[in-house]
């Protein structure tokens, strides 16, 4: 086995969920997923295709209608190009992951160098690792729990020699988004280095900013050329309630969308048929399921915050974006331990924040996606009788 997979970490956050198993009374927090089930429009949708029979191959690079329904979906919600620009640079993928290490196999070679933005969800430090990739971790500036990038420190980072620049906004773990004005000058360093940028926007319809005419994060999308050395990844897992289908889409350079289809015939052939006809349903209802589930997010969000703000010791400040309240404890240093005995001594289950790499040493991650508010309530109670407040 290559010594680079053999070296590849497990997950902290399910070493955590581990200590947790078999065990009933555990509020769990640690994954990043909604306890909603998938709408069942979406699900009676997949369920109409199955038995009419679709499950057979399809298009390496998704079905027309699906690829043609997401393409309208992005000039939606940035308009100005019309959808038939679109077309030709969406690829589906099995999944938001998937698309994410089939961009990184179609853009990385050994000894590449690949800049991160840190701390991040780990597979984004990983996937270019598998490739040969030489990591440079970026951190984000941790100040009064907020969450800020350091442009100075991030360019230089990026030189001529830098292959690919990876960047996750909005953030997970922290919940930091970027600005319009940070994306252009990022683009433009990148542009000036040859810098390809891969941009993890599964999150960008989780904001709670009132910044944007869509409700939407920023995006590079917006203030990308046609030909810029930008691939953009997007999930139907968060914005839609699909975790389990395994379903998402990249945004290419047209240059790009026919070789990225014979990855995935290599890796994957297709995504199943009745997993798109879902998504083709998502979509045509997203406006009855996204903003509702961002309001429950936000109402999520508002009830945890103040809370964990109000506990002393804790360091937290309002997340922008995502589905994430990141926070540290003074006197709590190491995270995986912590995590470890909240599970077993409260019955609470927070993901360690060293999970997310060498500048989240210390923090915690609590997923605030529960449509039961008071479970969040009886969280911070549990936390509290833990710290002995």
């Amino acid at each position: 086995m290559r010594a680079v997979v053999q070296q590849l970490e497990g997950s902290r956050i399910r070493e955590v969920a581990n200590a947790g198993l078999g065990r009933d009374d555990v509020l769990k927090f640690w994954f990043g997923e909604s306890d909603e089930v998938t709408p069942e429009v979406v699900r009676q949708a997949a369920v109409q295709s199955l038995q009419a029979g679709e499950t057979f191959y399809a298009h390496n690079l998704g079905l027309p209608e699906l690829r043609q329904a997401i393409a309208t979906y992005t000039d939606r919600l940035h308009p100005g190009r019309g959808a038939a620009h679109w077309f030709d640079r969406v690829a589906v993928t099995s999944g938001g992951v998937n698309g994410l290490m089939v961009a990184a196999q179609a853009l990385v070679d050994a000894g590449d160098e690949v800049v991160v933005v840190a701390p991040v969800w780990p597979n984004l430090v990983a996937q270019p690792q598998i490739m040969g990739g030489r990591m440079v971790q970026v951190p984000l500036q941790a100040r009064d729990g907020g969450w800020q990038l350091d442009t100075a420190a991030l360019f230089a980072a990026i030189t001529p020699a830098t292959r690919l620049l990876v960047v996750n906004a909005p953030n997970n773990p922290t919940g930091w988004t970027l600005g319009a004005d940070e994306q252009r000058a990022i683009l433009a360093h990148c542009r000036r280095t040859g810098t390809w940028i891969l941009a993890d926007e599964v999150y960008e319809r989780l904001y709670y900013g009132d910044d944007t005419p869509n409700g939407a994060a920023p995006s590079f999308l917006e203030v990308a050329e046609p030909d810029d050395r930008l691939i953009v990844a997007h999930s139907f897992s968060k914005s839609f309630l699909m975790t389990g289908w395994r379903l998402g889409w990249l945004v290419l350079p047209p240059a790009l969308t026919e070789p990225v289809g014979r990855l995935i015939e290599f890796n994957t052939s297709c995504a199943p048929v009745f997993v798109q006809r879902g998504a083709i349903a998502a979509l045509d209802h997203g406006e009855a399921i996204t903003p509702a589930l961002v309001a429950r997010l936000r109402a999520g969000r508002d009830t945890l915050v103040p809370l964990l703000q109000a506990l002393p010791g804790v360091e937290l400040a309002l997340p922008r974006g995502g589905m994430y309240a990141f926070f540290r404890l003074q006197g709590h240093a190491d995270c995986m331990d912590t995590a470890r005995r909240l599970v077993t001594e409260a019955g609470l289950g927070l993901a360690p924040g060293s999970a997310f790499g060498p500048a989240a040493q210390g923090w915690l991650r609590w997923c605030f996606a529960s449509r039961e508010l008071q479970r969040l309530e009886q969280g911070v109670d549990r936390l509290r009788g833990w710290l002995r407040l």
